[in-house]
């Protein structure tokens, strides 16, 4: 990685910024640039899936993830000028802390003329044992 600023982060951000879903789940972009993207979703009792345990709704994790996998193919060397998921496959490798906020990190590995592939994962508090792990496909579209 370079130390030169990522001409595509900053409009990568505002995009993002300006989702109402991004905002109504107060997610933010932690860092991003260069086909990674890290971001993060504070804990809230709206997102609970479950009252008796008070887990943040798998779903929530999922939108996390799918926004922070398109983020990072936004802000690839060779991204495209908008992107859309085509698949996204997530494991859920255990629950999440209650009261603890996910951060998601996702990094663009692969790029052809018409599709880019994602990793990423999800973890809480306890970055050592991620929430949930995923790899996805997202459309590439080069012009307008």
């Amino acid at each position: 990685m370079t130390d030169t600023p990522d001409p595509r982060a900053e409009t990568a951000r505002q995009f993002i910024e300006a989702l109402p879903h991004c905002k109504a789940l107060a997610m933010e972009v932690v860092e991003i640039g260069y086909g990674r993207a890290v971001m993060s979703m504070p804990w809230d009792e709206k997102l609970v899936g479950d009252p008796g345990t008070g887990v943040i709704h798998g779903g929530a994790v999922s939108s996390l993830m799918d926004t922070c996998g398109g983020t990072a193919v936004m802000t690839h060397p060779n991204g495209p000028l908008t992107t859309a998921t085509l698949d996204l496959r997530i494991d859920y490798m255990r629950p999440a802390t209650p009261g603890q906020g996910i951060t998601a990190t996702a990094t663009c590995y692969h790029m052809t003329r018409t599709v880019a592939f994602v990793r990423a994962v999800a973890t809480d508090d306890d970055t050592e044992n991620p929430v949930a792990a995923a790899t996805g496909a997202f459309t590439v579209t080069t012009s307008s």
